[in-house]
């Protein structure tokens, strides 16, 4: 028997080395579709995008609708693949819990206040996540509330209503003007390249 024969033999007994990595990604709950960035990020993977679709929204029909869920797929040599979708990320819990759809904007800004009850049931949510299965609920919270001050969220006691509702009514005031003070410098940008 020659060497190079016997090369190929054992190549076609040794198993076919995977060096993809996982691929993680946020994707709507109920509206994964072919489209890119996720049509792509499947094609590159050999994954036939219209099943992993197909799939993906049957899991999810039970979840309101464009909630954005992390997912993380391993894929297998023979094409097939795991897919595990987590809870929604920290941001949206707490974005929701203060009722803001947009974070701090400028350094020290405040955003929103969520109360230490929203905290500890986000936590508790957050903690059924695999990545937090070895933390303790303390834990989870102490890193919820890093989570919550890089978005720009005070955690408080106690909420207001009326005093509240003034604040986000404030808010949404500063990010028009803030928005407004983005299309100017933009326009007068594109006024300089012309």
């Amino acid at each position: 028997m020659s060497k190079t024969f016997g090369r190929k033999m054992v190549k076609k007994l040794t198993e076919k080395i995977d060096h993809s990595s996982k691929l993680r990604v946020n994707i709507p709950a109920g509206l994964a579709s072919s489209a890119p960035p996720l049509g792509s990020q499947l094609g590159q993977r050999n994954i036939n995008i219209v099943n992993f679709c197909k799939d993906f929204n049957e899991r999810t029909a039970n979840i309101k609708e464009g909630i954005p869920l992390p997912c993380r797929v391993k894929v297998h040599s023979d094409r097939t693949y795991d897919l595990v979708i987590h809870n929604p990320p920290a941001t949206y819990f707490l974005k929701q819990a203060a009722g803001i759809q947009k974070a701090k904007m400028k350094k020290g800004e405040v955003a929103g206040k969520i109360t230490l009850k929203h905290l500890y049931e986000i936590a508790k949510i957050k903690a059924e996540d695999p990545p937090q299965a070895l933390l303790s609920l303390e834990n989870v919270c102490k890193m919820l509330v890093g989570i919550a001050r890089t978005c720009g969220i005070e955690i408080v006691r106690e909420i207001d209503p009326e005093e509240y509702k003034q604040f986000l009514k404030e808010r949404e005031e500063a990010i028009a003007q803030y928005r407004e003070e983005l299309r100017l410098a933009k326009e007068s940008k594109m006024l300089r390249t012309n």
